[in-house]
């Protein structure tokens, strides 16, 4: 498991998505089912489909009430999006939490699920503004600007990659550890939401 394997996967998936171009597309995993490979295919699938979803609901035509079902169907593929950051986390408490932890070793306050997750959204960002950069009816001014955040957005790319991998080598090594922590969410849970639960 490295930066690369995971950037590749999302890539991947990214590429899949857009052949159809749609956001009631089924995603057809090609990865042995709870495998990493796989949990990296969901975690992108979820994202691309969501970062479409976050543009047809800022449609000033949009009809209220499908506003209403966008805006439903968000609040789930965000709580879709951090299940699968935990069985992510799941992945990797059983590959590094047997991993010996010097009395030096230091808490990392992001966990490699959470740190993959910025990554899958970064490769969506690089997408998009790869696109715009090569927008033939766009200005010039418009292609260079999207050239140049594209340029940060690499730069972080390789950032991030160099920082995964050094976190699960540290973790490995004992310099590191993490800590997991639920995000627990409330607006979702109908015993925790107080609008939901003062509806019974």
């Amino acid at each position: 498991m490295n930066a690369t394997l995971a950037n590749t996967i999302f890539r991947q998936s990214i590429d899949v998505y857009h052949q159809a171009d749609h956001v009631d597309t089924p995603i057809q995993n090609p990865y042995e089912a709870q495998s990493m490979e796989a949990l990296l295919y969901q975690k992108n699938w979820i994202d691309t489909v969501q970062w479409h979803l976050e543009d047809l609901i800022r449609s000033p035509e949009i009809a209220p009430e499908e506003l209403v079902g966008l805006k439903r169907r968000i609040d789930q593929s965000n709580q879709d999006r951090t299940d699968t950051v935990e069985q992510m986390d799941d992945w990797f408490i059983a590959l590094l939490g047997d991993a010996p932890r010097k009395p030096t070793a230091r808490l990392n306050s992001e966990t490699p699920a959470w740190l993959l997750d910025r990554m899958s959204i970064l490769q969506l960002k690089i997408y998009h503004f790869r696109e715009q950069a090569q927008r033939a009816e766009a200005s010039d001014e418009h292609r260079q600007k999207a050239q140049h955040k594209l340029q940060l957005l690499l730069e972080q790319e390789t950032d991030l990659a160099q920082c995964f991998d050094e976190l699960l080598e540290d973790i490995r090594n004992g310099d590191r550890f993490m800590k997991v922590y639920r995000q627990m969410k409330m607006y979702n849970d109908p015993t925790l939401n107080p609008v939901l639960y003062q509806q019974k």
